[in-house]
């Protein structure tokens, strides 16, 4: 039995610092995604 989970690419969040994984809804732009979470996107500019 393989987990192919454990080799999807790994990011790590501007806002929370934690890093996040590759989802299949981010297949087309994963690139340009910078957050982990909408949370953090919009809490981007404060702190």
């Amino acid at each position: 039995m393989t987990h192919h989970k454990l080799t999807l690419p790994q990011k790590t969040c501007p806002v929370c610092q934690r890093p996040f994984t590759w989802r299949k809804k981010w297949a087309n732009n994963w690139e340009s995604v910078k957050y982990c979470s909408v949370r953090c996107a919009q809490r981007k500019g404060q702190s």
